[in-house]
């Protein structure tokens, strides 16, 4: 099989089991920053050195991978059909776990604290904007057609997880995160 179709050359797009759709419709825009995600999670798995973030994030990839899926597919019955695997609630139970296990590494929040730190950490920080942006596109998908699953819900709690990564990241690098103290005037 050949990467390329030439089929996406006009500007469209197959969904699976689906019509042809422009390849900037709303449910394109969605998998394609849940796809964007994922690879920006490839990239903090390969910056971290600790092996308990990288089996986090890669089961995460693992799970945005069947997002992605399912937002290909708009026909539930045909995604049943084909056996897209569906996020579950428990995929969300799983992140907050997570959460709450690398928080107590952590000092409590006194500040908002500026995106950075080390290289590992500001890699995080990137991409928990960019799980921002594919929550924000699932929304506005969300105001078109409804949404079947917990994959907002995954998404918005990512994000937080990121976050503490983010900050487990800098701790355990010996780096302060650096809180913001506004402008001086």
């Amino acid at each position: 099989m050949k990467v390329y179709t030439r089929r996406g050359d006009g500007g469209e797009t197959d969904l699976f089991g689906g019509p042809r759709v422009p390849k900037d419709a709303l449910r394109v825009e969605a998998y394609g920053a849940v796809d964007e995600l994922n690879a920006v999670l490839g990239d903090c798995r390969a910056r971290t050195g600790h092996a308990d973030l990288g089996r986090i994030l890669e089961h995460a990839q693992g799970l945005l991978f069947d997002l992605g899926a399912v937002l290909a597919t708009p026909d539930a019955r045909r995604r049943e059909k084909s056996g897209v695997p569906e996020l579950i609630p428990s995929d969300v139970d799983e992140l907050e776990s997570h959460i709450d296990a690398l928080e107590e590494e952590l000092e409590p929040l006194k500040r908002f604290i500026l995106p950075g730190g080390c290289a590992g950490a500001a890699g995080f920080h990137l991409a928990r904007t960019v799980c921002r942006r594919a929550e924000r596109r699932l929304v506005a998908l969300g105001h078109e057609e409804p949404l079947d699953g917990p994959g907002l819900r995954y998404l918005n709690r990512l994000s937080d997880l990121l976050f503490v990564m983010a900050r487990v990241e800098n701790r355990r690098a010996g780096v302060p995160d650096i809180e913001w103290t506004g402008r001086q005037r």
